[in-house]
């Protein structure tokens, strides 16, 4: 049943009704400016990455976002409270072969892929193994950088890139935007010519405002959380870390497998720790050990 628009008064303090989070939401409170950290690093691998600022912003969605799920509410302000970096797009298999000598990839060059793509078809351990290889390399050792999955927060936060929006490109999802099943967009037609139906290079699409590469779709990515159906009810508000335990990790960003729904920056998946897909991939945060 609907609910007015009309707030209801508790005491003194006003608190909006559902129909009134559209407009909170449109308010979103801008991310703190981090301190004199480069904007920019690249690492001992070629791997670029983009300071992500502390800050404060409203995580899920509210009921009235097409393709809303109950797992994505409630809507609830977080805060980061540390500056981090995190690559400007996903592992490429180039880079995942560099550390680790190896490329799972389904999509490799004699697929239609190749080294530029994302690396697919890896595990959350196999991408957890790529972060402790990294963080063993004797010369990110001396640059004071470790290597890390991003937390579900620290993802969307991320992934948003300053709007409140489904994407960080606005209300809409369409072939220009990004690689996913472009027969099912969000809002305008569908133009299932555009659809890939592979991996495409990590810098094909636009970047966010921030300056990240592939947000919305290409493959899914892998957060350091343990999946909880329920968790948002009861996360701490400040660098929530995830559940305690669970049976699944977390994945954000949609595919090109998916629809334009699933890449929303609110959606949420999730998969065992050991599972391999051909649409799953990860991307790292760099954390300078200071």
């Amino acid at each position: 049943m609907s609910e007015p628009a009309e707030e209801k008064r508790e005491g003194t303090r006003r608190v909006p009704r559902r129909a009134d989070l559209s407009r909170v939401l449109d308010n979103v409170l801008g991310a703190v400016p981090a301190s004199s950290a480069p904007k920019t690093l690249t690492n001992s691998v070629g791997m670029a990455f983009v300071l992500i600022p502390a800050g404060k912003f409203f995580m899920g969605s509210p009921p009235g976002e097409a393709g809303h799920r109950t797992n994505e509410g409630p809507v609830h302000e977080v805060v980061i409270g540390k500056s981090f970096y995190l690559g400007v797009h996903p592992v490429t298999q180039a880079v995942y072969r560099a550390v680790t000598g190896q490329n799972p990839s389904r999509f490799t060059a004699a697929e239609g892929g190749g080294p530029e793509h994302p690396v697919e078809s890896v595990s959350w351990t196999d991408a957890v193994a790529f972060c402790t290889r990294l963080n063993a390399r004797p010369e990110e050792q001396a640059a004071g950088r470790s290597y890390r999955l991003p937390t579900e927060a620290e993802w969307e936060f991320a992934a948003r890139s300053g709007t409140a929006a489904p994407f960080a490109f606005g209300d809409t999802f369409a072939a220009p935007h990004g690689n996913f099943d472009t027969v099912y967009p969000y809002g305008g037609e569908g133009e299932p010519s555009a659809a890939p139906g592979r991996t495409t290079p990590v810098t094909r699409y636009p970047a966010t405002a921030w300056g990240l590469h592939d947000a919305h779709g290409n493959v899914w990515e892998w957060c350091a959380d343990w999946y909880g159906e329920a968790y948002y009810a009861t996360l701490p508000l400040r660098d929530p870390p995830g559940p305690p335990e669970g049976r699944f990790r977390v994945l954000r960003g949609g595919s090109w497998r998916n629809h334009a729904t699933a890449c929303r920056a609110a959606y949420r998946n999730a998969l065992a720790p050991h599972q391999r897909d051909s649409a799953t991939g990860f991307r790292v945060c760099c954390v300078l050990n200071t």
